[in-house]
C-alpha cells in the first residue's frame, strides 16, 4: 500500500529530531513507501467548501540539521490526500481550533489522525475530567472563593493554565504560601479561561510517567524525571526520559479510557498518570515515540502506520 500523505505541523526546521514524534511517523511513513507532503497551520484555506493547502513533497533523513528536504510548493485540495497528520503544537487556542473545523470537512474520506473533530471536542485538561475516579481531586475554575476552599481542604496544590502545554506556567503552591495573592492576580491578567488547580502529588519526584495508547489501546511508556530543584516532569523542560514497565494501575486507566479514545477516532493519544493518578490526556499532538524506542521500547511509530494503513483498507 502507497499512500498520499500530508502533515499539518510547525515548520520542519523547527523542531528536534532528537526527541520528535512527529518526525518519527514521517520516518517510518517514508520507510514504508508512502508520499509524504508538507505544510503549515497557516497555508490551510477553504474555498467555496473545497479545503486546499499549499504543500511541498517532502524526504527526511535521520540526521540534525540536515534532516528534511522540501520541494516545490503546489496548491492542492486536501481531498486529494490519502491521509492527514494533524500534528502541529498547541497552543489550543482559536487558530487550532479552526484547522479542525476545516480538515472536518475532509474527513473521514481523506482520513484525519487524529479526528478533527474529537481533537477540538477533548482539550487534554478538560477531556480527561470524564475520568474522575482515575484522577487526583481536580478544580476547573478562575473564581477565587472556590480556590481557596479547595486549597483549604487539599493543603499543597498545583496551579496550570487550562490551555498551556509543555509546563508552561505550572506551579505548586504549599499550603501557606504568601505568594498565592500575587499568583492569582497574575493568572487572572494573563489567561481569559478557567485554570486548573489539582491536588499536589509528591510522588512527582519519582516521575511523571507518559504512556501512549494506539488506537485505544496501551503501546509503551516513558517515565519523565524532573530536575532537581524542579516541579515539572517535561522532555522540553529538562526532565529525564526513564525506561519503565506498565503497573497493574496503569494498565486498568488505559483498560478504562481505551474504548473511548478508539471510539472517537483518537488514534495516537499519550496520557501522563503520576503514582497512578491520570493527570492529563494529550491528543493534539502527543510526544513521547522517539524516548520509547531509544530506551528499549516499542516501535510505536510502526503500531500507529499499522493501524493507519488498516483504516485505509477498510
Amino acid at each position: 500500500m502507497t499512500l498520499q500523505v500530508a502533515v499539518q505541523m510547525d515548520h520542519i526546521a523547527t523542531i528536534n529530531v532528537a526527541g520528535d514524534s512527529t518526525f518519527a511517523l514521517l520516518l517510518e511513513a517514508q520507510r514504508r513507501g508512502h508520499t509524504l507532503f508538507h505544510y503549515t497551520p497557516d497555508r490551510l484555506a477553504m474555498r467555496d467548501g473545497t479545503v486546499f493547502a499549499t504543500l511541498e513533497s517532502l524526504s527526511v533523513k535521520d540526521e540534525a540539521g540536515a534532516h528534511f528536504v522540501l520541494g516545490e510548493k503546489r496548491r492542492v485540495a486536501l481531498s486529494q490526500m490519502d491521509v492527514v497528520l494533524l500534528r502541529q503544537d498547541p497552543p489550543f487556542d482559536m487558530a487550532y481550533v479552526t484547522t479542525t473545523h476545516l480538515l472536518e470537512r475532509i474527513h473521514p474520506k481523506t482520513l484525519v489522525v487524529n479526528d478533527p473533530a474529537h481533537v477540538r471536542n477533548a482539550p487534554e485538561k478538560i477531556f480527561v475530567t470524564h475520568f474522575p475516579e482515575l484522577m487526583p481531586p481536580t478544580l476547573i475554575t478562575r473564581d477565587l472563593d472556590e480556590i481557596k476552599a479547595f486549597r483549604a481542604e487539599h493543603g499543597d496544590v498545583v496551579m496550570k493554565p487550562l490551555y498551556g502545554n509543555g509546563g508552561a506556567a505550572v506551579f505548586r503552591l504549599t499550603a501557606d504560601d504568601l505568594n498565592f495573592g500575587s499568583l492569582y492576580d497574575l493568572f487572572a491578567t494573563t489567561f481569559r479561561e478557567p485554570w486548573v488547580i489539582q491536588r499536589f502529588l509528591p510522588a512527582v519526584k519519582h516521575g511523571d510517567k507518559r504512556i501512549i495508547l494506539v488506537d485505544g489501546e496501551a503501546a509503551g511508556a516513558v517515565n519523565r524525571v524532573p530536575n532537581e530543584g524542579d516541579l515539572r516532569s517535561n522532555m522540553v523542560r529538562g526532565g529525564a526520559a526513564r525506561p519503565t514497565d506498565l503497573t497493574d494501575r496503569e494498565l486498568e486507566i488505559c483498560a478504562r479510557i481505551g474504548p473511548s479514545l478508539k471510539a472517537m477516532g483518537l488514534l495516537f493519544v499519550g496520557i501522563d498518570v503520576i503514582d497512578g493518578n491520570l493527570t492529563e490526556i494529550n491528543v493534539t499532538s502527543p510526544t513521547g515515540l522517539r524516548a520509547i524506542k531509544r530506551l528499549g521500547g516499542p516501535d510505536i511509530a510502526a503500531q500507529i502506520w499499522d493501524r493507519i494503513e488498516d483504516k485505509r483498507r477498510a
